[in-house]
């Protein structure tokens, strides 16, 4: 048996690291906005000291004013009372300037907090390897990315340095109350402790509410992505109504996350206004007797005012409340969030200190030199597996489903990585080279190609700013794919969608061609059933760039149709994941029984070959 490898087994591994104080992790995407912070913290502390100082006003404008005898006459009193309306005024204007001023700045910092969050963890997506990809459904990954990232979004641009403002509001009155009457506030703090204890026991349940919320959104958005995918399977096969009853369960199960979370959500309300009337009640009997008993320096306009300020003081409470949820929905969303950036990187880059290779220095012959590796554990689909491809040779590789060729492809273009051995371009292990100077100079072409939304041209360019346009036309001239580009409305301008609505499958066909082509790989072209979809007509086009870059480069072709075969100068014959034969055309016709048993599969048009066929000896 081969030696077992770590990265022979990471399919089945979730390798992350527990992601640990979330909250502390997202303020350091705050860190380059720290100087715009401050300044809105200021505005925050501005708008404190004008809003508290509004009651203090209204005190000196009923005792001075209204209710204290003076030997005033109602005109001095009513101007004394206009002068404190024009100072509420000011300084309530002022408070709202720079609570809007504050306001627009949050949230424009708030935002970009979340663009950088969102670039993070799109970045990491595009690093993860197909092993993640394997073992990960592309639903709960979108999950992630969307409401994930949204949550945090919510909680950055409206939670973050409101909590701040409400706190500095709650210090802020907090002050103001125990200047103007310590006895008063001292029976205010009477209500804290009780009102505190409930709400933190109430955080608790929304905290793991929130956490199932996710927890259910991903299952759904995975199941759902995962139904339409398959769509046309699920009409032709009749499956509609089970489809129907798995995502009504996922529905029901998320319905019921979010229910729990607003029943829990819906305490918190009720326990503010029975903490504030609570407080007032107390406030106004102490305090109306203190004002009737006199001489202990209680007037009626500070009772009003202190009233005031409890009733401000309750309001960011409420307000806390509210982002309280917001917190609780971030956090398990963050939790989510640095789970994915955390996830270990399935293909590492190589660096300089692992001697990573400068592209200049690749070339050369292919080697894969006693390679075993396994998708499942220990279920190997290669075993110490050896190959030499010459470079400027043309290779066929033939065999029945399931007998490794695709695999051979896949570690040749790092989208997994060996479990045992190594593989060698020119005498240098590709885990050395750039993964993505690597995949640039491999090309490779998929039995089902991807085509993007947007023209031709960007479809064969795929944005990469070296490709220019007349690169573009000759590669498409260079598989034959010109002539079909030009007859469309538009040709090479012509908007396709992500389904390719417009072109044939076999013209999809040219048109990943050409795209491999015009990113000029020089290491090797690799065509994986590239023919195996298409009409005849195509496959006569195909054969004939085929052809051309057979001249000019090293080929891998894993072929399904015969006439592929023929034009190679090597064919592998592969067998549960060894070769079992090699040699062209010609002479595997004449030696190899199993070989023969292939091509009579082929001559009759069985373009998938079966995955058990009956080994034969040479």
């Amino acid at each position: 048996m081969p030696e077992r490898h770590p990265s022979a087994t990471r399919s089945r591994r979730s390798a992350t690291r527990p992601s640990r104080l979330p909250v502390r992790r997202l303020l350091v995407y705050a860190k380059p906005y720290v100087g715009l912070m401050a300044i809105s913290l200021l505005s925050i502390v501005g708008t404190t000291l004008l809003i508290n100082a509004l009651p203090m006003i209204l005190q000196r404008a009923i005792d001075h004013y209204l209710v204290t005898p003076r030997e005033m006459d109602i005109a001095q009193r009513f101007a004394g009372l206009i002068r404190m309306g024009g100072l509420y005024l000011a300084l309530a204007t002022g408070g709202f300037l720079l609570r809007m001023g504050q306001g627009l700045l949050t949230a424009w910092i708030g935002q970009s907090i979340v663009h950088d969050l969102r670039r993070d963890v799109f970045g990491k997506a595009l690093r993860l390897g197909l092993p993640y990809y394997d073992r990960t459904p592309v639903g709960t990954l979108m999950t992630r990315v969307t409401s994930d990232v949204e949550a945090v979004q919510r909680f950055v641009t409206e939670g973050i340095v409101g909590l701040i403002a409400d706190i500095c509001m709650l210090i802020g009155i907090a002050g103001y109350m125990v200047i103007l009457n310590p006895r008063l506030a001292g029976i205010t703090a009477l209500i804290l402790p009780p009102l505190i204890f409930f709400m933190e026991k109430v955080n608790r349940r929304l905290r793991q509410a929130n956490r199932n919320i996710r927890t259910r959104q991903a299952q759904l958005n995975a199941g759902l992505q995962e139904q339409l995918s398959g769509m046309a399977t699920i009409q032709l096969f009749n499956r509609e109504l089970p489809a129907r009853e798995r995502f009504d369960t996922a529905n029901r199960g998320l319905r019921e996350a979010h229910f729990q979370e607003v029943r829990w959500f819906s305490h918190f309300y009720p326990l503010i206004e029975i903490g504030y009337n609570s407080a007032t009640v107390l406030l106004v009997g102490v305090g109306g007797w203190l004002v009737l008993a006199g001489g202990n320096g209680l007037t009626v306009g500070m009772l009003v005012a202190f009233l005031t300020y409890v009733r401000n003081f309750f309001w960011p409470l409420g307000s806390l409340s509210d982002k309280a949820s917001s917190y609780q929905r971030a956090m398990a969303a963050t939790e989510r969030i640095f789970e994915l950036l955390d996830t270990r990187e399935d293909i590492p880059d190589p660096t300089m200190a692992n001697r990573a290779v400068h592209p200049a220095d690749v070339a050369g012959d292919i080697r894969f030199e006693h390679v075993s590796f396994a998708y499942d554990r220990d279920d190997w689909v290669l075993r110490d597996f050896d190959l030499h491809i010459r470079q400027g040779e043309a290779l066929a590789i033939v065999g029945a489903t399931g007998a490794g060729k695709t695999t051979l492809i896949n570690l040749l273009t790092r989208f997994y990585d060996v479990g045992h051995g190594r593989i060698t371009v020119g005498g240098i292990d590709i885990r050395h080279i750039p993964t993505a100077e690597l995949r640039r100079r491999v090309g490779l072409v998929l039995q089902e190609p991807f085509i993007f939304a947007g023209t031709v041209a960007d479809n064969i360019s795929l944005g990469n700013p070296g490709v220019t346009r007349a690169d573009v036309e000759q590669a498409a001239r260079h598989v034959n794919a010109h002539r079909f580009i030009e007859r469309l409305p538009l040709a090479y301008d012509t908007e396709l969608s992500n389904r390719g609505s417009g072109v044939s499958g076999g013209e999809k066909q040219l048109l990943a061609m050409a795209r491999a082509l015009a990113q000029k790989p020089d290491i090797v072209m690799i065509l994986d059933e590239a023919t195996a979809n298409v009409d005849t007509h195509t496959e006569t086009l195909i054969q004939q760039a085929l052809r051309r870059l057979i001249r000019h480069q090293t080929t891998i072709a894993i072929a399904h149709r015969l006439s592929t075969i023929r034009d190679a100068d090597r064919i592998l014959v592969m067998q549960d994941g060894r070769i079992s034969a090699q040699g062209t055309h010609a002479e595997l016709m004449s030696r190899n029984p199993y070989y023969r048993h292939l091509v009579d599969l082929l001559r009759g048009g069985r373009i998938s070959l079966p995955s058990v066929i009956p080994s034969m000896d040479q």
